[in-house]
């Protein structure tokens, strides 16, 4: 492990950081409220914190239409503000990445307020300017093309209005970006995950989209066309590589990459000769079907197609997707976190997992959400897994002494902090449990993963170094299962009482239920 870069080894944690703590009371989490629980990290086990975006915006779509790449909101505070949390997260030996939105700015950013001032701008070229549209779509419903009344012309938006499309092929954008991310570095933050990574350059002719022909009624109108022209263009390698290059004038720092798409084309982010993304996300657990034959077949793909050399990672959860509870139920969200920290490389943690926290269903009058505004109805919505984190028993559970900027729901407050730490049983408990076994077993970060396979419900694989051998057993069948396993001895399981049993020839899972078996040799 001492001889992995510091990323290969971590667990990041991603702080949503208007739902995280709230210092001064306006009911929106901030930076000094981060920086107010950095302890919480430390006491957790957790390596690195990612932080979604607290640049100055309009937040038409909650900081991801950015004003200036360069600042600190006045929601989140201020520049002092962000020096000093880093600062402390460093000496708690915590590192920390920030998001860079690079596809889009805020219609409100000095340089599209140029842009669109007319057409003989200076900057009229750094976005992406049409007479007439194409058939690109919005990820956020409706045409991906806005008529200015100004200029008369059509600019690109591939998410909402407010947010137009730079034109990542005029290298001054290029250097202004990359000038962004030094800003950053100089500060000493430690990477960055990069938001929608495979959009940022789109065809240079803007042909049109084709049909899809598995098209139905009630899906976004996006899915109307196959994004062929708009996104995954075989141009965003080369840019990939040059933004890593910026990255590595600063020392081991890590860019991640933001990327939804089939596991063949993901590993292209890794770059030729591993020079494009450090860790293209690897969504694979967060959209397969939670059945022991499907994340066998959707493990065996991913690392069947990772690069030689290329480093995995894993996520469970994010801020735009349904979370793990409420997608599996809460005990089969037991069972993910064991085999999410049974997998080889780097994970990822969205704040609130280790406890439990579940959507919250948001009545019509408090949504918040620009992408369920826009198409209502049709599950678009992100609000129900971004509500505030729940740390004590108090009217507000310790967020804020104000109102809350979403509902906390009525399972959430009882799973906070203050009383998962005191009850051995929890969630909370369970992460701590599996941070403290993977930092204390190399062979889980960096071992090799063998003998997957997937039998009436169960999941199970083995990971080995030469030295130790660990087996993960995942019960995801809705009943008692007895699995034939070498003799060793229960190192972890999501039953509590049953770390340290000894096991002679086979186990007995409940339903829901996994466990990690160090095998003797």
């Amino acid at each position: 492990m001492q001889n992995l870069s510091w990323w290969k080894h971590a667990v990041v944690y991603q702080v949503y950081p208007r739902s995280f703590q709230d210092s001064n009371s306006d009911g929106i989490g901030d930076l000094n409220g981060i920086r107010e629980r950095l302890d919480y990290f430390v006491e957790l086990g957790i390596d690195a914190l990612w932080i979604s975006p607290i640049y100055p915006s309009p937040m038409a779509d909650f900081g991801y239409d950015v004003a200036d790449y360069c600042g600190i909101d006045p929601i989140f505070g201020t520049m002092t503000d962000f020096d000093r949390l880093l600062d402390e997260a460093h000496r708690r030996g915590l590192r920390v990445l920030l998001d860079f939105v690079p596809n889009h700015t805020s219609d409100q950013h000095p340089w599209f307020l140029e842009s669109r001032s007319s057409r003989d701008n200076p900057k009229r070229d750094w976005y992406l300017w049409r007479d007439q549209p194409n058939n690109w779509q919005s990820h956020f419903g409706g045409s991906a093309w806005e008529f200015d009344n100004r200029t008369g012309q059509y600019y690109l938006h591939e998410f909402l209005k407010e947010q137009p499309d730079l034109n990542w092929r005029n290298p001054e954008v290029k250097a202004a970006m990359f000038d962004a991310l030094r800003f950053w570095l100089r500060k000493g933050v430690d990477g960055f995950r990069v938001d929608v990574m495979w959009l940022m350059i789109k065809d240079d002719q803007f042909r049109d989209n084709p049909p899809n022909p598995a098209y139905e009624l009630g899906m976004s109108s996006r899915a109307r066309f196959l994004p062929v022209y708009d996104a995954d263009r075989p141009e965003v390698h080369a840019l990939v590589a040059e933004m890593r290059g910026v990255l590595e004038e600063f020392g081991d720092r890590v860019l991640i990459g933001e990327i939804y798409l089939p596991v063949h084309q993901l590993m292209q982010y890794y770059g030729p000769e591993l020079r494009g993304a450090n860790l293209p996300f690897n969504f694979q657990l967060l959209q397969c079907p939670w059945t022991a034959d499907d994340l066998a077949g959707a493990i065996r793909d991913y690392m069947a197609h990772l690069p030689t050399g290329a480093w995995p990672n894993w996520v469970l959860g994010n801020h735009d997707k349904p979370r793990i509870a409420s997608r599996i139920g809460p005990d089969r969200a037991r069972a993910a976190a064991l085999l999410l920290f049974s997998l080889p490389g780097t994970l990822t943690v969205y704040y609130g997992e280790e406890l439990g926290l579940q959507d919250v269903p948001i009545p019509h009058d408090l949504v918040q959400d620009p992408a369920e505004k826009r198409q209502p109805g049709i599950g678009m919505g992100r609000d129900p897994e971004r509500t505030p984190m729940p740390w004590d028993n108090s009217p507000a559970c310790g967020f804020t002494r104000g109102t809350p900027w979403l509902p906390l729901g009525e399972v959430n407050p009882s799973l906070n902090v203050e009383q998962s730490r005191h009850d051995p049983h929890s969630m909370l408990a369970l992460y701590r449990r599996l941070l403290q076994l993977r930092r204390a077993e190399p062979v889980l970060v960096a071992g090799a993963l063998t003998q997957l396979s997937s039998q009436d419900g169960v999941l199970r694989f083995l990971r080995s170094d030469g030295k130790k051998r660990l087996a993960a057993v995942v019960n995801l069948a809705g009943e008692e299962r007895s699995i034939p396993v070498e003799d060793g001895a229960i190192a972890l399981a999501t039953d509590l009482p049953r770390a340290g049993e000894q096991v002679h020839q086979s186990v007995v899972l409940k339903p829901a239920e996994a466990m990690v078996i160090a095998i003797h040799d």
